[in-house]
């Protein structure tokens, strides 16, 4: 008789989002602090979306692959996750954003120059690339998380389609929003990437950070809570 299998323990799962949280942070940041000036935005949009590409399909078995609070509640919200889980998550995914933060400041500071988080934090008005106000950044991410957390929603039902290439649909996405708004906020959609970026970028980030928290969470809880109300099949 084969054995039962169990579901993975809360620390396994904790350090399966706090790794993925890293890879994602390390990813988008160490594109945006080290080649984005020869590419433009398309290196910093591929690197995030191959590192939650790759770190799904390597973790997301074990922690549902999040990697980013507003994926938490939005799957607490549709009610694939109990929300006792969600504090928890939230903690693994803030530890692996700034240890990746950590790693890129000290690879940046070989150089013999502080490596410029400001410049790769999110932000609006004078801190945003193009020079967007604070409503049409509000308005940006959270209508791009609210997107993307259905996405993810859709990609991981039951009966999908898309089984076994989920990480692959939820990566070319990620990729695909981040295109649209670097210009306009340098693109959160994930309060962990923000709070890691805004930790080395100075006062002015730090400011602003309340956006990058607030708004990706509310898109992500929008899109957990009407989920199966818009796309239940009849």
């Amino acid at each position: 008789m084969a054995a039962a299998t169990s579901s993975p323990s809360m620390l396994s799962r904790l350090i399966a989002e706090t790794f993925g949280t890293f890879m994602l942070v390390f990813g988008v940041i160490g594109a945006a602090l080290f080649i984005s000036s020869a590419t433009g935005p398309l290196a910093v949009a591929l690197g995030v979306g191959l590192a939650v590409m790759v770190s799904a399909y390597a973790v997301g078995h074990i922690s549902g692959g999040h990697f980013n609070p507003a994926v938490s509640f939005g799957a607490a919200a549709a009610g694939r996750m109990p929300w006792k889980d969600v504090a928890p998550y939230l903690g693994a995914q803030f530890v692996g954003g700034l240890l990746a933060a950590v790693v890129l400041f000290v690879i940046g500071s070989g150089t013999g120059n502080a490596p410029d988080f400001g410049a790769v934090s999110n932000g609006f008005g004078e801190l945003s690339p193009g020079g967007f106000d604070v409503v049409a950044v509000v308005v940006a991410e959270f209508v791009a998380t609210l997107l993307f957390v259905w996405i993810i929603l859709g990609v991981t039902a039951p009966g999908s389609t898309t089984a076994g290439f989920a990480p692959l649909a939820i990566g070319l996405a990620l990729t695909m929003f981040h295109l649209v708004l670097i210009p306009v906020s340098n693109a959160s959609l994930n309060p962990a990437r923000s709070l890691a970026t805004a930790a080395f970028g100075g006062p002015d980030a730090l400011v602003q950070l309340w956006v990058f928290l607030l708004v990706p969470v509310l898109g992500g809880l929008v899109a957990g809570l009407s989920f199966k109300a818009v796309f239940a099949r009849a």
